[in-house]
């Protein structure tokens, strides 16, 4: 807690809970005063905050004179700031900045603060003066387009990992319900509700669409004024597009679906109109549509079985949007078990592709596959592949070659795909690997005309970007975290790169994000703690393909690098983030289980009820309902690891072989009965065995 002395009284810094009733009301209070420059936000994600541990209150005396509002992204080690407020009466007395030195002091631990705010506003001075520094701007939603800059305040870390994000965003369908709001018709409370989309903290982390249902719906108000109203803001928001075909199909499986699971609905125009959203949603390749309309949100539940489209609030997106913007940017549960499959591109086929990766700026028709039949006739060795989906349709191509330690790609695409972001995630994880298999330090991509979806994925897995294209360092190094920094910055000097230099005494947080940049190193004397999970051979054959499936898939495309793993809620010293060593528990040694057989970072440990549990992780894939609720305890409660960038062991570690190591360390190795802490010198040794070449 910071104190403040003033001229009257001391100015208090503490946290709020959701439970304190009376400091939260206030702060709503004070933030609805300034809702023409915070945005509107209701008062449940006030609350939601806030019981995230996302709200620090100014007081003097008993009175709440500011507040800092913010976000602690689980998939991003940023601080993200929604409001920063200070009553108008109360200003000029440092309350700003006390806010801000307590929310560093808690937060130290994070890369930095990240902030929005509307250059029209005027308050350059202010942030530069809070120690922010301008990382780039964007386009507000309001009418007027006004520019949004984006303000960062580092946290004492370097560089290197501040700009460790995802550009996605979540894109989301609206129905007439919620777009009528957003042009201010209705209810107060579903226009306040509607508007709370339109928030300039969410500028840059979703983007509103309509499709052609929402046209037919404006067509039919009557009066002419009101009409003509709603017609006007449509150039707001992005038109998508869906195949009609495709869409009258998608309606009818829904209404089948419908008539089975609720008879006693009837099927009336409104109903047909509903199920329209549901289908065009699907069909133009969205995964969330949101609605105000108690009708539709009752049809949940077959909106996503059949069509796999999320019917949400409003504000189930401003609390969510994390979550959602994920689940939309990585499904891999639509790639596990598919008939995705890799091939070299024949020599006189490079025309063929341009329909689906030529981009404009001048890489187009001829000259694209001019270019890329260049790249295999040039006397280097590049090695031209090209990924189809299970139609047999090109989805994804990359263009690579050795050179010395540098993994170089020429080319990298992804085609219209509803899995394109899915892809483009895997395809990057996969170039490391490859990278890492041939001995590589660097991985270069040269590639000028980036697809969106490709360039919005890069900076996520550590890619840097100069003149010359983008670089990631592959550190193929475990040890002190001093030694493995110090490879670190050997290899990026030669990229022409700084990295950081880390010590033991690094936080959590910082590791974890090292070792996703640096991957496949491993920092392991430093606090990031190492776990190991027996999983039964049923599971794992479905979430790593050990032991193997019948029909063997490829390990790349059919390991997830996102999933999510259930177990019984009691607490076991879980902590994150993390490393998950995982253990086959059950079978015949060394053949069906008993052994380690793979590592994954760890990025999440919540407890739930299992339907809420399911529903928020479904699009992980694997478990169904029935499967989450069979691992609740008498509670009703279930753990669910969301955990991530899996790396299944070339070698598989028995237990003997596990036995062995640890005494070689002092340490006892005990056959785990469920999720247990271990020590990071045995995580680092089991890691070296199952990598062992000899």
């Amino acid at each position: 807690m910071i104190e403040l002395e003033g001229t009257q009284m001391a100015i208090k810094v503490l946290p709020a809970t959701g439970e304190q009733s009376d400091l939260l009301g206030a702060a709503i209070a004070l933030g609805d005063r300034y809702t023409k420059r915070l945005g509107l936000l209701t008062p449940p994600a006030y609350r939601k905050y806030a019981q995230d541990g996302g709200l620090l209150v100014a007081l003097e005396g008993d009175e709440l004179v500011g507040y800092a509002l913010f976000g602690l992204p689980k998939r991003s080690q940023h601080v993200r700031l929604v409001h920063l407020c200070v009553a108008e009466e109360h200003r000029g007395k440092g309350i700003a900045r006390r806010l801000i030195a307590e929310l560093r002091s808690r937060q130290g631990h994070r890369l930095g603060i990240r902030a929005r705010c509307r250059r029209d506003y005027g308050l350059s001075p202010m942030w530069s003066g809070l120690g922010f520094v301008p990382k780039g701007e964007g386009i507000g939603r309001g009418e007027d387009k006004e520019p949004l800059d984006t303000w960062w305040l580092d946290l004492g870390h370097d560089d290197l990992f501040t700009e460790v994000r995802s550009d996605a965003l979540l894109v989301v369908a609206v129905d007439y319900s919620v777009f009528s709001g957003l042009r201010g018709v209705g209810a107060e409370r579903a226009v306040e509700e509607s508007k709370a989309l339109e928030a300039g903290w969410l500028a840059d982390l979703i983007e509103l669409t309509y499709t052609p249902q929402l046209l037919l719906d404006v067509h039919e108000i009557e009066n002419r004024d009101a009409r003509q109203h709603q017609r006007n803001g449509l150039p707001q928001f992005r038109a998508a597009s869906p195949d009609g075909a495709a869409v009258s199909v998608r309606q009818q499986e829904l209404l089948t679906a419908l008539g089975k699971e609720l008879p006693e609905l009837l099927i009336d125009g409104k109903a047909r109109a509903r199920l329209r959203y549901v289908a065009e949603t699907s069909c133009a390749g969205l995964q969330v549509l949101v609605t105000r309309d108690p009708e539709l949100e009752r049809l949940a539940d077959i909106a996503w079985d059949v069509a796999r489209v999320r019917v949400v609030s409003p504000a189930m997106v401003t609390l969510h949007v994390d979550e959602l913007r994920q689940a939309q940017v990585y499904r891999p549960a639509d790639l596990m078990g598919t008939a995705f499959s890799m091939e070299e591109v024949a020599s006189g086929s490079e025309g063929e592709l341009v329909a689906f990766f030529e981009q404009t700026g001048g890489d187009t028709g001829t000259a694209f596959a001019e270019r890329l039949k260049a790249l295999g006739a040039d006397g280097v060795l590049w090695r031209r592949e090209l990924l189809r989906d299970g139609d047999g349709h090109p989805v994804a191509l990359y263009v690579w070659a050795m050179d010395g330690r540098t993994l170089n790609v020429a080319i990298l695409r992804t085609a219209s795909h509803p899995l394109e972001e899915t892809l483009a995630r895997q395809l990057l994880f996969m170039l490391k690997r490859l990278g890492r298999d041939r001995g590589a330090q660097i991985v270069h991509i040269s590639d000028p005309y980036l697809s969106t979806t490709a360039r919005s994925a890069l900076g996520a897995d550590g890619f840097a970007e100069d003149e010359n294209g983008f670089t990631a360092l592959i550190v193929d190094l475990r040890g002190p975290a001093e030694a493995v920094s110090e490879a670190a910055g050997e290899i990026a000097a030669r990229a022409g790169r700084t990295a950081p230099r880390l010590d033991a005494r690094a936080s959590p947080e910082v590791v974890s994000v090292a070792e996703r940049v640096w991957w496949p190193a491993k920092l392991v004397d430093t606090a990031l703690p190492s776990f190991v999970v027996p999983v039964r051979p049923l599971w794992s054959t479905e979430l790593f393909n050990v032991p193997a499936m019948l029909v063997p898939r490829d390990d790349v495309l059919g390991i997830s690098r996102e999933h999510v793993y259930y177990r019984s809620a009691g607490h076991r010293g879980e902590s994150v983030p993390g490393r998950v060593l995982w253990y086959v528990s059950h079978g015949t040694a060394g053949q069906q289980g008993m052994m380690a057989v793979g590592c994954s970072r760890l990025d999440e440990v919540i407890v739930d009820d299992p339907d809420s549990l399911f529903s928020r992780f479904e699009h992980l894939g694997v478990y169904g309902r029935a499967d989450v609720c069979a691992q609740a305890e008498p509670t009703g409660r279930v753990m669910a690891l969301r955990f991530s960038d899996t790396e299944i062991f070339p070698a598989q570690v028995t237990r003997s072989r596990l036995t062995s190591l640890a005494k070689g360390l002092g340490l006892t190795w005990k056959t785990p009965m469920s999720m247990m802490k271990i020590d990071n010198a045995l995580f680092q040794a089991v890691y070296e065995e199952g990598h062992r070449k000899t």
